[in-house]
């Protein structure tokens, strides 16, 4: 096998005009990569000015009443992630800013892709749609007349007569094949890694070598795949044609499908819908704007209670602060629900959508390709409950500055002074750690392995009907 595997590599590296086309696909693959980088630093500078920008909006707030400042709010910046050159995912289409403030939980907005002027598919030039689209183009145009030709020239005929494994034959045209994409991702890889070594952590590094492991066994999966055609079809046209046919529908057609079908199973409520629905819900709570809302006063009758004092202005508060808290948790609890409901659903459309990798591995590759980098919807929704958990320490803050930090009801025109609103800590975002979401993409790469072993079953079964001949 390795007298053969040595044999079809120099034969490989004679051709000029793969050599033509390895060294322009790596130029771009590199462009790409400096490309993603150079927007991942000027992305990083500007989130930095942003949110210093911001930062000192905030302390540099005057006396002000603190409901007001919950109304003036701030803004979260959604930081640039270190491996999004390799793969962006949803990084471009779901924005990165977010306004932080009182009563509501608002969306991210400013996204990339509303700003950009390509309207095509695809867009701009990505180093993942070259790895999921481009190479495997080129190692189905090098796999589907291995053998064919072989065939037709008579060669393979004789080589079994002198002794040659048809096994290791087979074996070895795939694994040639295959080696050139391992080779052509290895670049990659390098060039990455020399793009960003300052930002080279164990967590990247880990990230990065499960990417590594998604796209060679993508790799072994359609290298395989084309040496079996070739096996199968004495006719290259034929391999040839059928093997486009099958890389179409994989990244053109299924993943659409896959869409369509899995929003069927567990469809998603249209905007309108979810904003009235919480709309709906928000209204059934107290109401911290009106004082004779039945429900605040229920709360007064509590508070009044609590303190054994008839009514407001004996309490050593401020009940508005209360009633202003009471209405933010209330509000909570509608934005968990609601919001909860949402990402459940989300949750199963993305494992009902992980499950159709069993039928097209160009599934599963995608999604283990934004996983393991981290820049797929789950890591986008992290990244949102984090802010969110910062909005309501945020609000509670303000809150209880407003009934406990020296003022009375109905005293709106007190003032918190600056230094209150310097104390509180600015938002700072931890990254999702891989170890903490392994388990929703290992699923992904165990179809993976799958695709991979049953593509080897398949050749050495094919291997084994070349006795035959």
């Amino acid at each position: 096998m390795w007298t053969i595997l040595k044999n079809e590599s120099w034969a490989l590296s004679r051709n000029k005009a793969l050599w033509a086309v390895s060294i322009g696909f790596v130029l771009v693959l590199c462009s790409a990569l400096y490309l993603g980088a150079a927007q991942m630093a000027q992305e990083r500078a500007s989130f930095e000015q942003a949110k210093a920008h911001v930062r000192g909006q905030w302390e540099a707030l005057k006396e002000m009443n603190p409901h007001g400042a919950a109304h003036f709010g701030t803004f979260v910046f959604k930081p640039s992630n270190a491996l999004s050159s390799l793969d962006e995912g949803v990084h471009s289409v779901l924005g990165n800013v977010i306004r932080v403030e009182g009563h509501v939980q608002n969306e991210m907005v400013h996204s990339e892709a509303s700003q950009m002027m390509a309207a095509s598919k695809f867009g701009k030039l990505k180093s993942a749609l070259l790895l999921q689209y481009v190479l495997p183009l080129l190692l189905i145009f090098l796999a589907f007349h291995s053998i064919s030709s072989e065939k037709q020239s008579g060669r393979l005929k004789l080589l079994l007569l002198q002794g040659a494994s048809p096994r290791a034959l087979v074996l070895a045209k795939t694994l040639v094949v295959w080696l050139y994409g391992v080779l052509l991702l290895l670049l990659v890889m390098l060039a990455y890694t020399l793009l960003n070594y300052q930002e080279l952590t164990l967590e990247i590094l880990g990230r990065g070598a499960l990417f590594f492991a998604s796209y060679t066994l993508y790799y072994f999966v359609l290298s395989g795949l084309g040496v079996y055609s070739s096996l199968k079809w004495q006719n290259a046209t034929v391999a040839l044609t059928s093997l486009l046919g099958i890389w179409m529908i994989w990244t053109l057609f299924m993943p659409s499908i896959a869409m369509s079908i899995v929003d069927k199973l567990n469809p998603l409520p249209s905007r309108a819908a979810f904003q009235t629905a919480m709309k709906t819900d928000r209204a059934k709570g107290i109401d911290g704007h009106n004082p004779s809302d039945a429900r605040g006063l229920e709360l007064k009758q509590r508070v009044l209670k609590q303190y054994g004092v008839d009514s407001i202005a004996q309490l050593p508060i401020n009940f508005d602060g209360l009633r202003m808290q009471a209405d933010e948790e209330y509000g909570n609890k509608v934005w968990d629900k609601h919001f909860g409901n949402l990402r459940k659903v989300q949750a199963r459309q993305k494992r009902n959508y992980q499950w159709m990798g069993g039928l097209n591995p160009f599934l599963s590759l995608q999604n283990a390709s934004m996983g393991v980098v981290g820049s797929d919807n789950l890591h986008h929704q992290e990244f949102l409950l984090q802010v969110e958990h910062y909005r309501r320490k945020l609000i509670k803050a303000l809150n209880d500055e407003h009934a406990y930090g020296g003022s009375k009801s109905g005293d709106w025109g007190w003032k918190a002074s600056n230094a209150f609103y310097k104390s509180i800590e600015d938002f700072k975002y931890e990254p999702t750690t891989f170890s903490s979401v392994w388990n929703y993409y290992k699923s992904d790469l165990g179809f993976l392995c799958f695709w991979s072993i049953g593509i080897l079953v398949l050749l050495l079964r094919g291997a084994k009907k070349m006795q035959v001949i």
